[in-house]
């Protein structure tokens, strides 16, 4: 499953969990909410899901990495109470409140978060100590005698054995317990996200060009090479930042995010392509319609990755500047440079799956955008092209 279809499963869950019948009672009793687990390779966006889980259903959200946590944290201290059984005064042990527990119930107090998500990251990191409390907390919700508050869901996830050498398998017994949501890299997933989150125009012209080079992990040599989506979006963030500084970010720089010495040089050597276009006013003369017989000379001639670069500079363009004027003079720019091909069936697909430009296109209704739409999206035009990307 990819990242994305696992979020919509886990708000489905959720909901379900939180559904109530006519008497006001669980629909699915509290024992039987089994917690999710999300199983997947780092860096694909699991920690990312549950943020905007949260704010999608306007709920708390508590993350904890199992890694920091020792079994007296979890669980809490012993401590010492006098009772009486049958006039008899003893000694028993209680524990103090989980450290987590107490967290959840801090936001509660603090925020009004009567619901909410306890997630747990690198579960199956958890130390041998530890292990028959979790499996405890897992099935009944309790550590030591204190439960997780009504109202709020518990949520887990894990690494692979091959990704985390700390990392240990789930025998049946806990397994038995969760329901288990193995989760896989998706580029298409992820650039649907990557645009609505403002990732640079540059990273996804460039992973538009290279599929494969958007997750890729080499464990088979003495220096493991990896290149994930967090490092993806981290390096955005960096680019970014650097820009409005006009600080150029280096190859150096770029290898620090991307752990693949091939594919760091080869987006580097892209970044500094994408910004060619940046450098002149070709980019303005397409936007405003005047563009002339030299720019559509260029671009005609272009190959294949300046031509992706350009489109996605074009629709970063609209898409920050939303106008119905802008968008005929792009479409009449890509159809008559490129014809109806990649390049076209790039934008389309870009202005349909991003939240702005499809609430503008929504409502306002554009003639060509309709046009394409159809042609691309719903016969087998659009298979034909990505056969061919």
């Amino acid at each position: 499953m990819n990242i994305r279809d696992a979020k919509q499963e886990i708000i489905h869950t959720i909901e379900a969990y939180r559904a109530r019948d006519g008497k006001g009672r669980p629909v699915i009793e509290r024992m039987r909410q089994r917690p999710i687990l999300l199983m997947g390779p780092p860096g694909i966006g699991k920690t990312q899901i549950m943020e905007e889980i949260a704010s999608d259903l306007s709920i708390g959200l508590l993350s904890y990495s199992i890694t920091h946590l020792t079994r007296q944290s979890a669980v809490g201290l012993p401590m010492i109470r006098e009772e009486e059984f049958d006039g008899r005064k003893v000694s028993v042990t209680k524990y103090t409140m989980s450290e987590i527990l107490a967290e959840v119930h801090h936001k509660i107090r603090d925020e009004g978060r009567t619901e909410g998500i306890l997630f747990l990251d690198e579960i199956n990191c958890v130390s041998e100590t530890l292990h028959p409390a979790l499996l405890q907390f897992l099935q009944f919700k309790t550590f030591a005698n204190e439960p997780l508050p009504d109202g709020w869901i518990l949520v887990a996830a894990g690494n692979p054995l091959w990704a985390n050498k700390s990392a240990r398998e789930f025998d049946l017994v806990t397994l038995d317990r969760v329901r288990e949501i193995k989760v896989e890299p998706s580029l298409a997933a992820w650039m649907e996200y990557a645009e609505n989150a403002g990732v640079h125009g540059a990273i996804r012209a460039y992973l538009e060009l290279k599929n494969d080079h958007f997750y890729r992990i080499r464990e088979d040599t003495d220096d493991p090479s990896f290149v994930t989506a967090r490092g993806w979006e981290d390096l955005s963030k960096l680019i970014l930042a650097y820009e409005r500084q006009g600080v150029l970010i280096t190859a150096e720089t770029v290898r620090e995010f991307l752990h693949d010495e091939e594919i760091a040089e080869d987006f580097t050597a892209f970044l500094t392509l994408y910004r060619s276009f940046l450098k002149d006013d070709a980019l303005q003369a397409i936007l405003a319609g005047r563009a002339d017989g030299p720019i559509y000379e260029r671009a005609m001639k272009a190959p294949f990755d300046e031509r992706l670069a350009l489109t996605v500079l074009l629709f970063d363009a609209f898409r920050n500047a939303p106008k119905e004027e802008t968008l005929t003079h792009i479409f009449e720019f890509l159809r008559a440079s490129f014809g109806e091909e990649r390049e076209l069936l790039l934008f389309v697909t870009s202005l349909t799956r991003n939240a702005d430009t499809a609430v503008f296109l929504a409502e306002h209704p554009h003639e060509e955008y309709l046009k394409y739409s159809r042609l691309f999206l719903m016969d087998g035009r659009r298979q034909e092209i990505l056969k061919k990307l």
